[in-house]
């Protein structure tokens, strides 16, 4: 039967059309932005994870850049370091120069402290100017500060990393279980009735001391303090009694003496070492050499010096008020995603310690300077030992760190932003081959849908034409 009012087959044919050029449209629109989803309609739930893992995506990124970023400043404050160190080993030449002072005369002595001088000025003027992005670095400005220390039990401390977390300080709690001790040993003693020779032999070195016969404690005991500062081993009398005793403490000290020719009732070959102080920090066994204690902890990582007269089974506690450089280096913000590191200035002033003395006494005017009379070379010469040590461990510190904390999450995090990419890749990006294949289908769709359109529509023509038969 055929109607000319409504075009039943027309309607259908458009409507058709219509939804064939939408996919079509749809189609070009996948290609030519490459997405599959550029818009919420083509994938609310897709939309939704896409756009989360976009945002974890752009926070990873940042956190690749802060934490290079925090790479930079450590190179940074480690190029500094080390012609920090460099001047130190020039300053240590020239004292070493010096003490050989029966081949240098006045004025090579006073030529030798200028150019120590300088090199002092130097390296306080590198502690004072080195910055990154107009912050400095080695000034003591990214050095952790604390209060309440008691100074008759805590000799030092150095605080190279604390997390505070939500608290407004970390408190330190420092707990001596046993005291470092002494390397010692005692000999009776009495008048020598035969000349021997002995070796007394320290943690520093050796020396070989002869006595003759009739040789009194008080002789034998002045002799070995002599030599201590060769040997790290003094001696004392108490009465008839020979003590011999390390000038330091801790294992690594030794008190030992041998005797190499002729004999005597009163000394016999012995070697005593010293203990290490055994003491907690916040709970945890510190690792102690002497009355050093080193603690690291996830909340603290801490140098700490007790004094020699810290009683054992007693406590203090001192607190870490701020300080320190806070490097934000995952891509959320919460403590377990930061890293907090202190750098102590390196000004002559603070390099060195109160029982050696600091670098800045070997300036002239100072009391260590070598052209002063009658200067302890070895004195000086330690201080500057102290220094070198003190920027070396420093360097090696922020070595270790750049390698195996920030080198580290950044090969973390490179390898968490390829997997999120390619997640999101996949919810979100354009499959081009099967894009491809849908635009061609999708053509063929309309340009048959135009067709029968077109034909539909000339269907009415016919049914006119019977009219004028």
């Amino acid at each position: 039967m055929a109607r000319i009012n409504t075009n039943v087959s027309a309607l259908n044919a458009q409507r058709n059309l219509n939804r064939a050029y939408a996919v079509l449209n749809q189609t070009m629109e996948h290609l030519s932005t490459g997405l599959r989803i550029s818009r919420g309609k083509d994938d609310p739930a897709g939309l939704i994870v896409s756009e989360r893992l976009r945002s974890e995506i752009s926070a990873v990124g940042q956190a690749i850049s802060n934490t290079q970023r925090a790479k930079l400043v450590v190179s940074t404050t480690e190029g500094a370091l080390d012609e920090v160190a460099a001047l130190l080993k020039d300053i240590q030449a020239k004292i070493v120069e010096s003490a050989n002072s029966g081949a240098m005369s006045d004025d090579e002595v006073r030529a030798n402290q200028l150019q120590i001088d300088s090199a002092i000025d130097s390296i306080t003027r590198i502690a004072n100017t080195t910055s990154f992005g107009g912050r400095r670095v080695l000034d003591g400005s990214l050095h952790y500060s604390v209060s309440g220390v008691n100074s008759n039990r805590i000799a030092a401390q150095t605080i190279n990393a604390a997390q505070f977390g939500s608290l407004p300080t970390v408190p330190v709690t420092v707990r001596v279980i046993s005291q470092a001790q002494r390397a010692s040993a005692s000999f009776p003693f009495a008048a020598l009735s035969t000349p021997i020779t002995v070796e007394v032999k320290g943690r520093l070195g050796v020396a070989s001391l002869s006595f003759g016969s009739a040789t009194t404690v008080n002789q034998v005991a002045l002799a070995i303090a002599a030599v201590r500062d060769s040997t790290g081993v003094s001696a004392t009398t108490s009465g008839s009694v020979l003590k011999m005793v390390s000038t330091g403490v801790g294992k690594k000290e030794l008190a030992s003496i041998k005797v190499l020719s002729g004999s005597t009732p009163f000394i016999t070959d012995t070697e005593r070492r010293g203990t290490d102080a055994v003491a907690t920090v916040n709970g945890a066994l510190a690792q102690a050499d002497g009355v050093n204690l080193t603690v690291k902890t996830a909340s603290l990582d801490a140098d700490l010096t007790i004094s020699t007269t810290f009683p054992p089974g007693s406590s203090t506690t001192f607190n870490v008020t701020g300080g320190g450089a806070l490097f934000q280096v995952g891509p959320r913000v919460n403590t377990n995603l930061q890293v907090n590191v202190g750098v102590p200035s390196v000004a002559a002033s603070n390099l060195g310690n109160p029982v050696v003395g600091y670098l800045a006494t070997l300036k002239s005017g100072g009391p260590n300077a070598i052209v002063n009379s009658g200067v302890n070379f070895k004195a000086a010469s330690d201080i500057v030992a102290k220094a070198i040590d003190q920027v070396s461990v420093l360097r090696g510190r922020l070595g270790a760190f750049e390698r195996g904390t920030l080198d580290a999450n950044i090969n973390q995090l490179g390898i968490t932003m390829e997997n999120l990419t390619s997640a999101e890749s996949n919810i979100r990006d354009a499959d081009f081959a099967g894009e491809t294949s849908q635009l061609a289908r999708n053509q063929i769709l309309v340009n048959a849908g135009t067709t029968v359109l077109t034909l539909a529509n000339q269907t009415t023509q016919s049914v006119l034409r019977l009219l004028g038969s």
